[in-house]
């Protein structure tokens, strides 16, 4: 009931993840990312724990593979999971339980990695990384994962509707510098979420600047904000 992306800029070193489902708030369980380490999704019969686990293990030295491998080969009820992530050089890690819900798939690409369950079929997930990977690089990581997961909805998607959608990404700071979410819509969460980020494009600068050097930020342009 969930398909997604996660990929690493190599120009930038920014880190993301976008994700759409047909459940409630997916952002709330399944994307996580990690400035200058990596990007996790954690999906079908999420346990949201592991994408910090992984993230975990390849902040101590391992690759993606091996940390997802090696999280896999330590958790228990691993047969209904599925994972995705990618470490700041580009490697990717993937597992897949037996028992994924529906038709599942993976895909990969250099420094990206799509994988679903419940999909209408196998070839969503490397529609994704299709899409990704013939963006312009100069392009933030954020507007080309959210192109990426709209690409996934046209190819097919799920077997039925999707209602959430988020994306997160990492840069430099131990927050993340793009966090959007749509909890729920019942018409088209994947495109609620790109109207999201290019209202929030035009911001993103001025946040980022208001948390590192407030004294040289942008007034709100707020009633009140003198």
């Amino acid at each position: 009931m969930t398909f997604s992306i996660a990929a690493v800029d190599p120009n930038t070193g920014n880190v993301g993840v976008a994700v759409t489902t047909s459940s409630i708030a997916v952002g709330s369980r399944c994307p996580w990312v990690r400035a200058g380490v990596g990007a996790v999704s954690s999906q079908n019969i999420t346990d949201p724990n592991l994408g910090k686990l992984i993230l975990d293990r390849i902040e101590a030295g391992e690759s993606a593979t091996d940390a997802v491998e090696k999280v896999v080969q330590s958790q228990e009820n691993m047969a209904y999971r599925q994972l995705i992530a990618v470490d700041l050089q580009g490697n990717v890690g993937h597992h897949g339980g037996e028992l994924t819900l529906g038709t599942s798939a993976m895909a990969a690409g250099h420094g990206c990695i799509a994988a679903g369950n419940l999909l209408s079929h196998t070839g969503v997930p490397a529609q994704l990384i299709e899409t990704f990977s013939h963006q312009n690089l100069s392009d933030h990581l954020a507007a080309r994962l959210v192109k990426a997961l709209q690409a996934g909805i046209d190819a097919g998607g799920e077997e039925g509707p999707v209602h959430s959608a988020a994306l997160l990404v990492a840069s430099k700071y131990p927050w993340p510098e793009v966090d959007l979410r749509v909890d729920w819509d019942d018409e088209d969460p994947v495109g609620k979420l790109a109207a999201l980020l290019e209202a929030f494009e035009p911001q993103r600068e001025d946040y980022l600047k208001r948390a590192v050097s407030p004294g040289d930020a942008p007034a709100y342009g707020v009633p009140g904000d003198l």
